[in-house]
């Protein structure tokens, strides 16, 4: 009838919110291929315009979303490294356990959601790149260095009022914890792409040894009452003799 306006036919609607869709969709393909992009070229060769060719736009789209390269990456940055510190943060407050547990759980959940990822590429590609860079290297000091180096001193720290961990010098001992992290997503991006056997190395295995080694140094070791020589496993508890452990055990504590 004449005044009315039509309903839309069902076909139309649907792909009304297809559209929709999509367009809420696309902040996120767009980091997406960002990060890919700059994990394989780095920030300096990396152009806006292969960015929204990959996420399937084109570059005008893009900079309605971003209105530069910088902006791009400090949002990708925010994406998968700095906008988990609350999280991260969140679930220290809560873990009910020993500091070890703490902090062997900080080096699998940071290999599990970070180090095991394409995210990892992005510190090795500002250590490549950040002198080039200084106001990139800025953001990402204040957005990933100083917030993870906050978080591990707070790991210590507990440790420490605990009294499981000695006191030690909390400005150099959070290094200790961010060192093995560092080297693999640098092996991992470096040689470790291009000859994926050039260490022969178990990431799980190497960063589970490397906290051996860590707590071994941190944890509180009382000494031993006369004719005892029980010691104190930096983990849990005692630390079983040699002979009690199953041959799988002894190696896994010699090699």
């Amino acid at each position: 009838m004449p005044g009315l306006t039509p309903t839309p036919s069902p076909s139309t609607a649907a792909t009304s919110t297809k559209r929709e869709r999509r367009k809420e969709a696309r902040p996120g393909e767009l980091l997406e291929a960002a990060l890919d992009l700059f994990v394989e070229k780095g920030f300096a060769a990396t152009r806006v315009d292969e960015v929204a060719a990959r996420a399937g736009v084109s570059k005008g789209t893009l900079f309605l979303y971003f209105p530069s390269k910088e902006e791009l990456f400090k949002a990708v940055v925010r994406e998968n490294i700095g906008g988990r510190f609350a999280e991260w943060n969140d679930e220290l407050e809560s873990f009910v356990g020993t500091t070890s547990e703490v902090l062997r759980y900080c080096y699998q959940v940071w290999w599990e959601r970070i180090g095991a990822t394409k995210a990892s590429g992005i510190t090795k590609l500002m250590l490549s790149e950040a002198q080039n860079f200084p106001e990139i290297a800025q953001f990402y000091q204040h957005e990933v260095i100083l917030p993870g180096q906050a978080l591990v001193r707070r790991i210590l720290e507990r440790g420490i009022a605990r009294g499981e961990f000695r006191p030690v010098n909390l400005d150099y001992a959070v290094y200790l914890v961010l060192a093995p992290m560092i080297f693999l997503m640098l092996w991992k991006h470096s040689l470790g792409a291009c000859v994926p056997d050039s260490l022969d190395m178990t990431p799980e295995q190497y960063i589970e040894t490397q906290a051996d080694n860590i707590l071994h140094g941190l944890c509180v070791r009382p000494e031993a009452s006369a004719g005892t020589s029980a010691s104190h496993d930096p983990s849990a508890g005692t630390q079983p003799s040699p002979s009690s452990l199953p041959p799988s055990s002894k190696r896994s504590r010699t090699s």
